[in-house]
């Protein structure tokens, strides 16, 4: 049998706030997702003047960081690159902003952001991360 860590809504709240904290200090506007190791929502914030289309978006990089087990960077690096089909991979979104979160080497969640530009996004998806 296997154990492994669970985001609880504690590391839920302090991933939100450290996210939030770096837009707000760089004066981004931009919504923050966090989900589970199987890309179920956790939580979600949207900023104030952040487009209604980045809580899909911030969604859907979370989720895919989650399934992928790495940033979703990764996949539009992929993309940019000339694998063209990916694009089409289903549940997966090859947009920047989206990092796993890992316990002990195993992902057990994810956080993503959009709102900004693609490494801006990814910035403060990190500085989210780093409070796990």
């Amino acid at each position: 049998m296997h154990s492994k860590s669970v985001i609880g809504q504690a590391e839920v709240t302090r991933l939100l706030a450290a996210a939030r904290q770096e837009a707000e200090a760089q004066q981004w506007s931009v919504t923050i997702a966090v989900v589970d190791d199987g890309g179920h929502p956790l939580g979600l914030e949207r900023l104030d003047g952040c487009a209604p289309a980045s809580a899909y978006i911030a969604l859907e990089k979370a989720r895919s960081a989650a399934l992928g087990r790495k940033e979703t960077r990764d996949y539009e690096q992929m993309v940019n690159g000339g694998r063209i089909a990916f694009v089409t991979a289903p549940l997966l979104t090859s947009l920047e902003g989206g990092v796993p979160l890992r316990v002990d080497g195993q992902v057990v969640g994810a956080i993503g952001v959009s709102g900004v530009k693609p490494e801006q996004d990814a910035q403060v998806a990190k500085a989210g991360a780093a409070a796990l």
